[in-house]
């Protein structure tokens, strides 16, 4: 498989992309800094014909575009899109605290970013059969189980689940599967030490999800990443 993996240079998306390599796939990578020692260039030297990197800012849509053109000419198709890349601002600030340049900061890169990258990937994954979108969501973009702590996150989360949705709806009669996966809280700079999972177990579980080995059956396509419904 082809597969377009945004924020694969730390964290969950770095663990992705090396799963995805071993596992044999092609990992069209987009990255905000593409420098020599980066984890995924070093990837690359590993698996030198199964990576390519591009610049790719989910809030810069004229490098979202770029990246197409590119990957267009690199590759011709693709069979699957994981928008992984997200950032977690404002954490432990109660609504009276907030700042909201951080907040809109939060939404374009959590909610309009994949929105974006999805804009100008879509007619890539049109050329093949069967393909997935894996947009990577969390438990706090659930509104039943909302806690009351983390707004710019969990908003943006939850209209990440609302955008699935919508596009879900959108490709139903073009067999593209669109999914909200939540990863399950892990051990990165975002989870932090003390979250109880690890990212190479929730990596295996997302490219089970995207290669179909995971049977799901969410009407709303809100799952974790061993495939389990999710509450919206």
């Amino acid at each position: 498989m082809k597969i377009v993996l945004t924020g694969a240079n730390r964290g969950l998306g770095i663990h992705l992309a090396r799963t995805a390599l071993e596992r044999g796939h092609t990992v069209l990578a987009g990255v905000r800094t593409v420098v020599e020692a980066s984890p995924i260039n070093l990837l690359k030297k590993q698996f030198p014909d199964k990576v390519y990197t591009y610049f790719l800012d989910v809030t810069n849509e004229e490098s979202i575009a770029k990246a197409a053109e590119l990957a267009t000419t690199d590759v011709g198709s693709i069979d699957g899109i994981i928008n992984n890349a997200g950032v977690l601002t404002e954490r432990g600030k109660t609504i009276e605290e907030l700042d909201f340049n951080e907040v809109q900061v939060t939404m374009d890169v959590n909610v309009l970013g994949p929105m974006r990258v999805i804009k100008h990937f879509l007619p890539l994954l049109h050329k093949e059969n069967n393909q997935t979108i894996i947009n990577i969501s969390s438990e706090a973009g659930s509104i039943h189980n909302a806690y009351g702590g983390d707004f710019p996150y969990g908003i943006s989360k939850a209209a990440l689940n609302m955008f699935t949705v919508q596009l879900s709806r959108y490709v139903k009669n073009k067999n593209i599967a669109v999914y909200a996966v939540h990863p399950g809280w892990i051990k990165t700079d975002m989870g932090g030490d003390n979250a109880t999972g690890y990212p190479e177990e929730s990596a295996n579980g997302i490219l089970d999800i995207l290669e179909g080995k995971i049977d799901t059956n969410s009407e709303l396509g809100f799952i974790d990443f061993k495939g389990k419904e999710m509450k919206i």
